[in-house]
């Protein structure tokens, strides 16, 4: 179904559905290979693109309750040295 080849150029002209065909393949094809590249081209590639999604959330999740403990901690430090220096100061407990 290729049209005419244009004189001295070589170049062939094509219909505008054969064009959007070639290059849906094209897409097509790189993007498997892309997915292959990464290890997710089996049947198995939606389990593990879920699985790694979870891991994220966790990590995320464990990173925010570090920050929320070295936030408590510290605070408690601060609150406990600010109490021993008033009892220090006022000679309270002993």
């Amino acid at each position: 179904m290729s049209g005419p080849v244009l004189p001295d150029t070589g170049v062939r002209i094509i219909h505008v559905d054969e064009l959007k065909a070639a290059l849906e393949r094209a897409a097509e094809m790189g993007a498997r290979k892309a997915l292959e590249g990464v290890g997710l081209h089996d049947a198995e590639a939606g389990k593990d693109v879920r699985d790694l999604r979870e891991l994220l959330d966790a990590w995320r999740s464990a990173r925010s309750t570090v920050w929320r403990t070295i936030l408590k901690v510290s605070t408690t430090a601060a609150l406990v040295a600010l109490g021993a220096g008033l009892a220090v100061k006022l000679k309270i407990g002993g």
